[in-house]
């Protein structure tokens, strides 16, 4: 379709929130996603392979959006504060992914790659980013379906 016939500002992707989208912060807001009830700050670090102060301060900025809550309180007679999604943020959160994966069709679709039923971008030659066709094979020809995939 000519650039002409598309919608004005058909890539310009609204949903992409700049206070998300940071890669630090995108890594504390998957982490907490994965953990509804939360995680302690020490967890969250090590998760997400960041300094204290590094973390300290994502988290203040992701706070202020209303993006996570901090709890503070003690575990053993010992300081801890536990950090969680809001409500408010899960919703945005999930929400900013709805977008992302509209990029990577929009991206895929754009460089001529085929997608899957579920419209997941596929490599060359019909192949899943595994290596594997339909039928479970590789690219050499063998039947890998039994075998786990590679992590």
């Amino acid at each position: 379709m000519p650039t002409s016939d598309r919608p004005e500002a058909r890539f310009s992707y609204e949903g992409l929130d700049r206070i998300i989208h940071e890669r630090a912060r995108l890594s504390v807001l998957t982490s907490l996603v994965s953990h509804p009830r939360g995680l302690a700050f020490p967890d969250l670090k090590r998760l997400c392979g960041l300094t204290d102060g590094n973390l300290s301060r994502h988290l203040a900025v992701l706070q202020e959006a209303d993006l996570v809550s901090l709890e503070k309180g003690y575990d053993q007679n010992r300081p801890q504060t536990l950090c969680r999604l809001t409500p408010s943020g899960r919703t945005r959160f999930l929400d900013y992914l709805g977008v992302l994966e509209q990029v990577v069709r929009d991206a895929a679709q754009a460089a001529g790659k085929p997608q899957n039923a579920a419209g997941k971008p596929q490599g060359a030659a019909g192949h899943d980013r595994s290596g594997h066709d339909r039928s479970g094979h590789d690219r050499s020809g063998h039947d890998r379906s039994g075998l786990a995939e590679p992590v």
